[in-house]
């Protein structure tokens, strides 16, 4: 009942703040679209740019509304309404709090870049999304959401999560093969870069979207990054119970 708990709460404030959510998700993505996509007129691996744009900016939608739904809430709630707290002494089983915050998460993130791919639809681009690109959406959102909440318990203070954001965040954005192809880089850098959960997201979304053949060992390592991030959020909430 914990998650349940959880995810209630997050729907009643996907409701309440609605048109906020929406907007705040959709202006940088479409920002990317028209510039990038619209704007540079260019060819990528022998088809359109905006081919190419479309499946990476749909993964990072669903990586920053993933995390910024958790981060800063959680981190606000822990640091300055004490809300935490009355979680700590509550019959909640702490690790239902945590997979409720993770699931939340990615379903706000999975919403971003669903509308993303909604909008994108009249333009014609001949790209397919099916069950497969939610699930790795859903996955993409869930290890990303995991980062929020070791980052709002890593923070100290209220400005620590836009820093972690800026250290770890944005550079994924523009270098985990979203707005241009990894392949390009140097040897060594490339591979560091490809094992990223953005880059893998990227790259299945990509393949799946032009119809090609995909490397489903992305999911494994998606879900080996979330099983690893969960498990350090599990260390730091019973670390500080114990406190």
């Amino acid at each position: 009942m914990g998650i349940w708990t959880v995810l209630w709460e997050k729907w009643v404030e996907f409701r309440r703040d609605f048109y906020k959510i929406t907007m705040a998700a959709l202006i940088a993505p479409l920002m990317y679209l028209v510039v990038f996509g619209l704007g540079i007129q260019t060819t990528s691996h022998g088809e359109p740019y905006l081919n190419f744009l479309i499946p990476g900016v749909v993964a990072l939608t669903t990586m920053n509304g993933s995390f910024n739904a958790i981060a800063q809430n959680l981190n606000v709630q822990r640091l300055y309404e004490k809300a935490f707290d009355q979680v700590m002494i509550s019959p909640t089983p702490l690790w239902q709090f945590i997979v409720g915050q993770i699931v939340g998460g990615s379903l706000r993130g999975l919403y971003a870049g669903g509308m993303i791919i909604l909008l994108t639809l009249p333009i014609g681009t001949g790209l397919v999304f099916n069950g497969f690109s939610l699930l790795i959406m859903f996955l993409n959102g869930a290890v990303f959401s995991a980062v929020g909440v070791v980052a709002s318990f890593l923070a100290k203070n209220h400005a620590d999560v836009p820093r972690f954001s800026n250290y770890v965040i944005m550079p994924m954005a523009y270098l985990c093969n979203t707005f241009f192809s990894t392949e390009q880089m140097p040897h060594g850098i490339r591979e560091v870069i490809g094992l990223l959960p953005l880059s893998q997201s990227s790259g299945m979304l990509r393949s799946i979207a032009s119809g090609g053949p995909w490397n489903a060992a992305g999911i494994l390592i998606l879900l080996a990054y979330l099983a690893v991030l969960m498990g350090i959020s599990f260390w730091f909430i019973y670390k500080k119970q114990t406190i």
